[in-house]
């Protein structure tokens, strides 16, 4: 499959790998802001009552711009936020403070094809 469309795009990449499209982007495909947005994205793993804390501690700050949260049973999910945020140092502190653990992924690869349109694969003529 790999072969064949390198053969037919100008661009082809392999997200097998990607945990972020799997989780979360292939629920989101085609949501796009429809303007540009200066946005930190962070994927953080939820237990119960660390979302609530989260969103309670987060007050009025930021706005948020994205948001997507997948359930994996009882005890645990993973939440993908976005914030409209100038530095990631100012949400990186906040949540230091939190002591959650947490990933930014504002330059995942997925998240930028599908999510902001940045990154585009076009078929060739």
């Amino acid at each position: 499959m790999a072969q064949l469309l390198t053969t037919t795009c100008d661009q082809f990449q392999d997200l097998s790998g990607d945990e972020l499209a799997k989780l979360h982007v292939r629920h989101m495909v085609g949501g796009m802001p429809p303007r540009l947005v200066n946005e930190q994205v962070l994927n953080f793993p939820e237990y119960p009552g660390a979302l609530m804390n989260f969103l309670n501690t987060l007050g009025e700050k930021w706005n948020i711009t994205l948001f997507h949260y997948r359930n994996h049973g009882a005890a645990t999910g993973d939440v993908l936020a976005g914030f409209e945020i100038g530095e990631p140092a100012e949400i990186e502190g906040h949540l230091e403070a939190l002591g959650y653990p947490y990933q930014l992924v504002s330059g995942n690869s997925s998240y930028r094809t599908f999510l902001t349109g940045e990154v585009g694969v076009s078929k060739r003529n």
